[in-house]
């Protein structure tokens, strides 16, 4: 199993930790957008707490270990990796209860271009720990808000984790997918398990609004988040999220492998 200091030189080495890809411009752009309700920060998030731009900035120096300076505007922001390593032991410590309660999970993406891997590695081992890896939804198209205006997607599933891609765009086997935000897909899932009348998941594991999303549905959900994504660290502060683990969730999908290795080691889910 991957060490503790092996991980944390992992992380500043590939910069998913300590000064990242992610500029504090674009973490405050989206401080000032959540403090404002914008729908495309809040990821389905409905925040119960008034949230103003300081209390976001120190919510988020707190979990993730940015700057608490309101006066830094520019430059590359910064993750403490201690902050990362420890919300990883708490993130494998969630998957653990899940394997020995053989758990319905569902894991969903909106970084399907680098963090499919990941996710798949881990729903490869809660499969074979005898949990049921969900796929609901396969196939049932929603129309989303896209900056190009509103598209339709569809959702799929690749190695056992949902993803959205436009239709007729790639063969149905095919692992590309799109970056999103959105929450509609995880509501769609939830709701097609519902109407047959089957159990809703036990966990969700993913990002971006399969994540605030399933939360902020009273389903425990855990997952990744970068500087700029302070919907899941508000969700976490606010109790719908379990784990929020703070990262640079852009960088080469390899990069995430070692993170895999370590957290199914850590939830005893190797071997």
């Amino acid at each position: 199993m991957l060490s503790t200091g092996a991980l944390r030189a992992h992380l500043l080495a590939a910069r998913l930790a300590g000064p990242v890809a992610t500029s504090r411009e674009e973490s405050l752009r989206s401080y000032r957008l959540f403090a404002a309700r914008d729908p495309r920060v809040l990821l389905g998030l409905d925040p119960e707490w008034g949230w103003g731009e300081g209390d976001l900035l120190r919510l988020m120096a707190d979990k993730c270990g940015v700057s608490a300076d309101p006066s830094h505007v520019s430059g590359p922001d910064v993750i403490d990796p201690e902050r990362t390593v420890a919300a990883l032991e708490a993130f494998a410590g969630r998957l653990r209860e899940a394997a020995r309660a053989r758990s319905h999970v569902l894991f969903g993406t909106g970084h399907p271009h680098r963090l499919l891997g990941f996710y798949a590695g881990l729903a490869e081992a809660m499969s074979a720990a005898g949990c049921v890896v969900l796929t609901p939804a396969q196939g049932v198209c929603v129309d989303m808000a896209t900056r190009f205006g509103v598209r339709t997607h569809c959702i799929a599933y690749v190695r056992g984790v949902a993803l959205v891609r436009e239709p007729g765009v790639r063969a149905p086997g095919s692992a590309t997918g799109v970056h999103s935000h959105s929450p509609l897909p995880v509501r769609m899932a939830l709701g097609a398990l519902a109407e047959a009348g089957e159990p809703l998941p036990d966990l969700v594991v993913g990002d971006h609004g399969w994540v605030c999303g399933a939360g902020q549905l009273g389903v425990q959900a855990i997952g990744l988040a970068d500087t700029d994504d302070p919907a899941l660290f508000v969700g976490e502060a606010e109790g719908r999220v379990s784990v929020a683990v703070p990262l640079d969730d852009a960088v080469r999908s390899d990069y995430y492998h070692p993170l895999a290795r370590y957290v199914l080691g850590r939830a005893s889910l190797t071997g």
